[in-house]
């Protein structure tokens, strides 16, 4: 029944999400920081958007430069997540505190991530101010992906990298594989003639 639901004001209750751990700035001054107000918001073209209270340090760096990265985090990398959120580059060097390696992006100044098995190059195209955060809009513009990650296929193998989620306080480790796209209305194989031939020699014998 409807009228047993507890109901509480409205509030931000979209978890899990990805702590995703945002990298900004240039290679001679980077910055990074821990953003979970995150997501994807149209996939032609491919854009995204990426939350932040203007009193963030990163906040600045972004508004004058409209660029950043957004580098996926994994379970080794839970550490630096927490980390980079709760403390403020105006005081710590976070890539030397966490031990944290940069590279060159391909296609914007901010650097990517080495330690990220997939970092989204991203160019914002607006600023909406929204409340207690603004939301910077930004086209995705390239997307660099670490090789140990792709199969002798060419295919992303995502699922190998360890993937982590944020829920309400917590960060957890992706787990169980419950389906995949489209697997509700896929229809499942039909045998083949070779093994239906086989079944029916094999209930006649």
């Amino acid at each position: 029944m409807h009228d047993e639901r507890i109901v509480w004001k409205g509030s931000v209750m979209t978890s899990p999400l990805p702590p995703a751990l945002v990298t900004c700035g240039d290679m001679d001054k980077p910055n990074i920081l821990t953003i979970a107000w995150t997501g994807t918001l149209c996939t032609q073209p491919p854009k995204t958007y990426i939350s932040i209270r203007p009193e963030r340090y990163s906040y600045g760096i972004i508004e004058k430069s409209r660029e950043f990265v957004i580098n996926l985090p994994t379970s080794k990398l839970v550490r630096a997540v927490d980390f980079c959120g709760v403390k403020s580059g105006r005081d710590v060097n976070k890539f030397e505190a966490m031990g944290l390696d940069i590279c060159n992006a391909s296609a914007v100044k901010a650097p990517v991530l080495c330690d990220s098995p997939l970092s989204l190059e991203c160019r914002v195209t607006d600023i909406v101010k929204l409340g207690s955060h603004d939301m910077f809009l930004a086209d995705i513009i390239a997307v660099s992906v670490d090789p140990k990650y792709i199969d002798k296929n060419g295919r992303l193998t995502l699922e190998k990298a360890g993937l982590i989620a944020y829920s309400h306080g917590d960060y957890f480790a992706l787990g169980e594989k419950l389906g995949d796209f489209g697997f509700s209305v896929r229809k499942k194989k039909t045998q083949t003639k070779k093994s239906k031939k086989k079944a029916n020699n094999k209930h006649k014998a």
